[in-house]
């Protein structure tokens, strides 16, 4: 709560969130959700500019996929109430069609609540979004952070890059409020070139980015009059995430290496 007080400060939002994935003991999904529950009224006591998110292996998906929808739902309802919003994020492609039916339902419960996370690696993301987007769900577009087999992403960068550049003007043309979650400054000018020549309001879309990581951009981009969230996971079970993200893609220790010295 701290860390978000003083990141509103500076004019920028906050997505919170508890890590935690893989959970195979329904006692420690629920846990994780009170976590939610708790953080969600800290968030409206506090007055603070920030939403949750979380991930549906940390909620029992791996148990049962009912007692996951149950548990979030809950999450969801609550977050309704306190006029909040919960983002479920994407983990890797097994979860995909799962995790897109889930957030249809939610938001078919519990409009404007629940929305999730699309990774532009994937050839399947282009009709996702569409389907999404025609539902009016919110969007989170990154990248994608899990290892995947070249039958189902693509293994390029500069084609994942420009796959990533079509779908957020798609986004921030839809009507629907969607989140722009980028670190390549290549990607970040190309969106304003592209803001400044469609007539794109500047509250059409957020920016989104991680907590400490290029904080310089995220101070430039508020100043600049847009929106921008940044991503604040904390808790117990950052070791395990962290390395995890290191195995799974290389590249991301050098893109965190590169970030050090960047203020």
């Amino acid at each position: 709560m701290a860390v978000c007080r003083r990141v509103n400060a500076e004019g920028i939002s906050v997505s919170l969130d508890s890590l935690g994935e893989s959970v195979t003991v329904e006692a420690e999904a629920r846990a994780a959700a009170d976590v939610y529950h708790r953080v969600l009224d800290a968030i409206e006591a506090g007055g603070l500019k920030a939403n949750v998110s979380l991930k549906l292996t940390q909620m029992g998906m791996d148990i049962r996929p009912e007692l996951a929808e149950e548990i979030v739902a809950g999450v969801v309802e609550h977050a309704g109430r306190v006029s909040s919003f919960v983002r479920i994020d994407m983990e890797s492609s097994d979860y995909t069609d799962a995790t897109v039916a889930m957030t249809e339902r939610l938001h078919a419960r519990f409009p404007g609540s629940v929305g999730t996370v699309l990774q532009a690696y994937l050839y399947r993301t282009d009709k996702d979004a569409e389907r999404l987007l025609g539902q009016g769900i919110r969007i989170r577009l990154c990248k994608g952070a899990y290892k995947e087999p070249a039958s189902v992403a693509f293994p390029r960068k500069q084609d994942v890059d420009a796959n990533y550049v079509k779908l957020m003007k798609r986004m921030a043309t839809s009507g629907v409020f969607c989140g722009i979650a980028t670190h390549d400054e290549k990607i970040v000018d190309e969106m304003l070139r592209f803001v400044r020549q469609n007539g794109v309001a500047r509250d059409a879309f957020e920016f989104q980015m991680l907590y400490g990581v290029r904080r310089d951009l995220q101070r430039k981009l508020a100043k600049a009059g847009f929106g921008v969230r940044v991503y604040v996971p904390f808790g117990n079970a950052w070791y395990p995430y962290f390395m995890r993200r290191l195995a799974e893609r290389p590249a991301n220790l050098i893109f965190l290496a590169k970030n050090m010295l960047r203020r």
